[in-house]
């Protein structure tokens, strides 16, 4: 079974990624908001603007937001499946295949965690920042860097987790 600390970190961290798409939903709406205000209060001659750097904001937001969710998707086995044939394939070949996917699925997330964090410190050498708002663009790439090291951990649990099952039934 994975242990309960990693299935804890992974609804906390999906639970701020959720609070990250409901900020980036705001914001939207926000502006979306002050755009059609804006034409209205056009026609009385006056302006009102939109957020400024709302794009900056949405981008960077959003960068850390979509992989939050991969440690509780994995946690949950909630990633695509496509058992079609192996349905019809005996329990020790579901078991292999199963075990294969999930070595397979630690290797993807740790292979994107490290070219990940060669991004993070290239941006951060460079010193980029976002065009509007002028953030530095480095801290964002931290929970993207944590959300794949953890789902790589949750996925290496399960391997373990499956193995002990196998050779309690032995």
């Amino acid at each position: 079974m994975i242990r309960r600390h990693f299935q804890q970190a992974a609804m906390l961290w999906a639970i701020f990624g959720g609070i990250g798409l409901l900020m980036i939903v705001a914001v939207t709406t926000t502006n979306v908001g002050a755009f059609a205000i804006d034409r209205a209060a056009r026609s009385f001659g006056t302006t009102i603007s939109a957020l400024p750097g709302y794009e900056d904001f949405v981008r960077l937001a959003i960068s850390c937001a979509a992989l939050m969710f991969f440690p509780y998707c994995q946690l949950m086995r909630g990633h695509v499946v496509v058992d079609v044939l192996s349905a019809r394939m005996s329990g020790k070949t579901q078991h292999a295949l199963n075990i294969i996917s999930l070595i397979l699925t630690v290797l993807l997330a740790l292979f994107l965690a490290y070219w990940m964090l060669f991004g993070m410190l290239e941006t951060h050498a460079d010193a980029a920042v976002s065009r509007v708002l002028g953030w530095p663009e480095w801290p964002f790439y931290i929970p993207g860097i944590t959300s794949l090291v953890l789902w790589a951990l949750i996925a290496l649990a399960q391997i373990f987790g499956l193995k002990s099952k196998t050779n309690d039934r032995n």
